[in-house]
C-alpha cells in the first residue's frame, strides 16, 4: 500500500487520535509509559463558579508542561498568577515531577516566570516575525 499525503486544516478528532496512539505506542516501547495526566488550576468566580482563567497543562515523563496560563487583565497584580503556579508546582511535586516547563512570547510574561525561578533554555527569534518565543523551565 502507498498512502496518500493529505494537507488539511480540518483534521478530525479521530485523525488526531490515530496519530497520538501511534506516537504513544512508539514512545512507550522505547522509554516506557509517560504517565501522562491532565492538570488544571482554575480561577473561578466565587458567586457564579464561572471559570475566569487559570492554568491548563499535563504531567508527562516526570515533568509538568504548562500549555496555557492566563490571569484576566482585571485580576492581574494581585498575586494570582504566582498562586496558580504555586498550586501547579505543589501538584507536580506530588506527582513525582522533576520540574515544570512552558513557553512565552517576548510580549507576554518572561520576567514574571523568571521572578518565580524559571530559566530560559531556548528561544525562537522571529516567532512571530519581529518578536521572540522563549522556552523556560524550573527544576525542583
Amino acid at each position: 500500500m502507498t498512502p496518500d499525503v493529505v494537507v488539511t486544516d480540518a483534521g478530525s478528532p479521530s485523525d488526531r487520535e490515530v496519530i497520538l496512539r501511534e506516537l504513544v505506542a512508539y514512545n512507550d516501547a522505547v522509554v516506557g509509559p509517560s504517565g501522562a495526566r491532565p492538570l488544571a488550576v482554575l480561577l473561578r468566580d466565587s458567586q457564579t463558579a464561572e471559570t475566569l482563567g487559570g492554568l491548563w497543562g499535563r504531567t508527562s515523563f516526570d515533568w509538568l508542561y504548562v500549555e496555557l496560563l492566563v490571569i484576566p487583565e482585571a485580576l492581574r497584580g494581585q498575586g494570582l498568577g504566582a498562586a496558580v503556579l504555586a498550586q501547579a508546582e505543589t501538584e507536580a511535586r506530588a506527582r513525582g515531577c522533576a520540574g515544570i516547563w512552558l513557553d512565552t512570547f517576548d510580549f507576554q510574561a518572561r520576567g514574571f516566570y523568571e521572578k518565580l525561578g524559571f530559566e530560559v533554555f531556548g528561544s525562537i527569534p522571529g516567532h512571530p516575525r519581529g518578536r521572540e518565543r522563549f522556552f523556560l523551565r524550573k527544576t525542583f
